[in-house]
């Protein structure tokens, strides 16, 4: 062959090769038009071991109920769950990945960073204590990942300044102002019996902030505050602390504690024998799974805030339907954590799917731009929607249950009462 001849044939194969090349950029097989993932990594942060990990196992179970009915098809009016997997993303499946902080705020962040590091996370769920939200969501902040917290209610952690964390549970603020409001209108109903207070309250970042703001309303509106209790969360005994209780008589106790210290307060209340006449619990421990079945009648007449009651099912039917898948997947009820973390792996889930892609700055954009309907939503909330300054949902809300024969019900508002209020605690 001349050469010529040579250079002429090459020419012809190396035009044949452009137009391939050409041809498959215009197919979609070029950078324009990457590839849709067949599955989306969110990293979700509780307390699976320890003290709290009975607490931690109900969260978990919530999020686990919540991924199922994101990748499958369920006819319930929640956000996604009548199509499989995430529309915007070309059917991609959640996938979650779970990690143990044990209550600990230097394992939450060591966990924090390997799901951001090693797991190729695009955003992080967690982590219900306050002290671990707040470390772990400094990581996802630094790293410009999304942190979303359904369930932890220091009020601080929106007053950071952070533009990557968001919450969707009301704070203890809302909270504390709530049992005032209540606290007014029992007084308007039937009277009060005393308007003295005793605060009792773990030693981390949560109990504090809600002695805090419990401290200030007291104060604003003409309460006394006859104690002020701390005390540490791993306490072994608080005989010390109930017998300071015991020496101002019959307050009504107004109380922030996880799960272990709940129970040995009541235990030792019964004991040394001080019943005061109301006790506000801040939620957590005394509404954890196993309360009432290990203390018993002595849980009777408690009052709790709240963020969710099966009761309030007869209202609104969707929550018992979801109730009801988690009843027949875990055996038990959903309790007002299950719910609020249920709630947020539904909202991270939605976000990243309006965002239609897996970029953080895409997901962080979406989640301000959330604004879900509280008809779609197991939370007597009138949704969700961030505040684009704090991360705040502006749309939570709490109310007020009470232990009635074993059994939590909804008594305040009043018009979402299923049960009529016991007051004061009985002897």
């Amino acid at each position: 062959m001349s050469s010529k001849k040579h250079r002429e044939d090459m020419g012809a194969i190396i035009i044949a090769l452009g137009m391939v090349v050409a041809l498959l950029g215009l197919n979609g097989c070029g950078a324009a038009a990457p590839a849709r993932p067949e599955a989306v990594r969110i990293g979700v942060i509780y307390p699976l071991s320890g003290s709290l990990a009975s607490t931690g196992q109900a969260l978990r179970q919530a999020v686990e109920l919540a991924q199922e009915i994101v990748n499958q098809e369920h006819d319930l009016g929640l956000p996604l769950a009548r199509s499989a997997g995430l529309p915007g993303l070309g059917g991609a499946r959640i996938e979650v990945v779970f990690a143990d902080h044990a209550g600990d705020p230097e394992q939450g962040v060591a966990e924090a960073q390997r799901l951001i590091e090693e797991t190729g996370v695009v955003a992080l769920l967690g982590a219900y204590n306050s002290s671990v939200t707040a470390s772990a969501s400094q990581v996802a902040e630094a790293a410009r990942i999304p942190f979303l917290n359904a369930t932890s209610t220091s009020p601080t952690l929106t007053e950071r300044g952070y533009k990557w964390f968001f919450r969707t549970t009301a704070d203890d603020n809302i909270f504390a102002h709530n049992f005032f409001v209540f606290l007014l209108e029992v007084d308007r109903r039937q009277g009060l019996d005393t308007r003295d207070i005793a605060i009792v309250y773990e030693n981390t970042l949560w109990g504090t902030g809600v002695r805090q703001a419990e401290q200030t309303y007291a104060r604003q509106l003409d309460f006394n505050i006859v104690a002020d209790v701390p005390y540490a969360s791993d306490a072994d005994s608080v005989v010390a602390e109930v017998q300071t209780l015991l020496e101002t008589g019959s307050p009504i106790v107004m109380q922030a504690s996880y799960a272990h210290d709940a129970i040995l307060y009541v235990r030792t209340y019964k004991e040394m024998g001080f019943r005061p006449t109301a006790l506000l619990a801040m939620d957590a421990g005394f509404i954890s799974p196993g309360f009432i079945e290990t203390v018993g009648e002595d849980a009777e007449y408690i009052l709790s805030r709240e963020v969710w009651a099966l009761d309030l099912g007869e209202q609104k039917p969707l929550i018992k339907e979801v109730d009801t898948l988690y009843f027949e997947r875990y055996g038990t009820h959903m309790d007002g954590n299950a719910a609020r973390a249920f709630t947020g792996l539904l909202t991270l889930a939605d976000a990243i799917n309006r965002a239609g892609s897996t970029d953080p700055e895409a997901i962080r954009q979406a989640l301000l731009a959330t604004d879900l309907p509280g008809e779609q939503l197991i939370m007597p909330w009138d949704g969700i929607r961030f505040d684009p300054d704090t991360g705040q949902n502006t749309l939570a809300r709490g109310i007020i249950v009470q232990i009635q024969n074993g059994v939590y019900h909804t008594v305040w508002p009043w018009d979402m009462a299923s049960k009529e209020l016991v007051w004061p605690m009985p002897e």
